[in-house]
């Protein structure tokens, strides 16, 4: 072996070695991120004329708790032009009054008047921000008008990722929904990047893109503006995509006919139109909820989807039931009803219900399918996603 031979060896070892080192080093990295990921920033005050930079906090998970208001800090907001939470709108804020003020006064019981009750002033709402699954660029003024925001409004569609912009009015207390076109001054504006979707997680250069597009618009109109930490988020989105993947799942069951036969589209049809699934643009019948949501699906097995007008006698190999877990709100219940649908549809055409290795689907393999879907349910409301909910209809979307 000459020396040139035994040169490349070594230098392919060391290569091996430090790739090793270097996968090592980043799963250890990332296991300590993981437990964090899901606990939101710490909410900090919009940003106010002449506030300093804020201090880096650890994130706390976001929870159903009332917060804890210490005295003065509602006035404080107030004199700030800041929008914070009233908690309860009966009770007026806690004055604020010196020490003296403060000291114990005897009085007699004719001095003592019956305090008159006051209302306190309205404040603005929390701004619309989901701390676990969305970056935040908050952009201050003494007042914008909503066409300026026109041109990074247009470019921020194009950016790969959902983009939230809201608006609260001068002299207003609630939030809206940004519209470029309409003739509205706002003095804080809150625009939002969501951070993974079913395409995976944002992208650094999709974050910082959408900084610079405000920066630059900012800069040109004399606004204030604080972009929400970059690396952060890349963080972030990568553990909500890293958890999204684990509980996205897709059940599928099969009705088929039993040996070399077809099953008959004409009574399926029929029995799905009489269960009340409506039949979409795709020629998918659909099961949906109050809120237009899908709850379950029936498709053909056939290239050819279901149509309007079915021809009486027309067969295929078989159907489906699909059966989106994240996304369906009290998902048991659903799957329960969607195996009872697909049994009768079995029933109805004389096939079977198989899984989808089309193997016959019997009362333990239901029973294995529900406890998964148990443990699935619990993992997302422990990470604050429960199936079917708001923020989990925008992850897997």
């Amino acid at each position: 072996m000459s020396d040139l031979q035994i040169g490349l060896l070594v230098i392919g070892a060391v290569i091996v070695a430090a790739v090793l080192l270097f996968n090592w080093a980043q799963e250890r990295r990332f296991r300590k991120q993981a437990d964090a990921a899901f606990q939101a920033p710490a909410g900090d005050a919009l940003m106010q004329p002449g506030a300093a930079p804020r201090e880096t906090h650890m994130r706390v998970e976001p929870a159903l708790h009332e917060p804890v208001i210490k005295a003065g800090e509602l006035d404080a907001a107030a004199e700030a032009g800041e929008p914070y939470l009233q908690i309860d709108p009966a009770r007026p804020p806690a004055s604020h009054a010196s020490l003296e003020d403060a000291a114990p006064v005897l009085r007699t019981a004719s001095s003592v008047a019956p305090p008159t009750p006051s209302r306190p002033a309205a404040s603005p709402a929390a701004a619309p921000y989901d701390e676990l699954i969305e970056y935040r660029i908050r952009i201050g003024s003494d007042g914008v008008r909503a066409n300026v925001f026109a041109d990074a409004f247009s470019h921020a569609r194009t950016l790969g990722k959902a983009v939230r912009w809201m608006g609260l009015p001068v002299g207003a207390t609630e939030w809206e929904e940004i519209q470029p076109w309409r003739e509205v001054e706002y003095r804080q504006v809150v625009v939002t990047m969501q951070l993974a979707d079913r395409n995976g997680a944002v992208q650094e250069d999709q974050l910082s893109a959408l900084c610079a597009l405000l920066q630059n618009t900012a800069r040109t109109h004399g606004l204030r503006i604080a972009c929400g930490d970059v690396a952060e988020a890349i963080e972030r989105a990568q553990a909500i995509d890293r958890f999204c993947v684990d509980v996205d799942v897709l059940i599928g069951l099969n009705v088929v006919a039993r040996g070399e036969g077809a099953v008959n589209l004409t009574r399926i049809v029929h029995q799905a139109e009489s269960s009340g699934m409506a039949l979409g643009v795709d020629g998918v019948f659909q099961l949906l909820d109050s809120r237009g949501e899908p709850l379950y699906a029936l498709c053909n097995h056939d290239a050819e989807p279901f149509s309007a007008t079915a021809i009486e006698g027309q067969t295929s190999q078989g159907v489906t039931l699909q059966f989106d877990v994240p996304r369906v709100p009290d998902g048991i219940k659903v799957f329960d009803g969607m195996v009872a649908f697909g049994r009768k549809l079995a029933s109805e055409v004389g096939g079977i219900l198989v899984d989808d290795n089309l193997r016959p689907l019997t009362d333990s393999g239901i029973e294995k399918i529900r406890t998964q879907l148990s443990q699935i349910y619990e993992r997302m409301e422990a990470r604050g996603v429960p199936s079917g909910s708001r923020r989990a209809l925008r992850l897997f979307s």
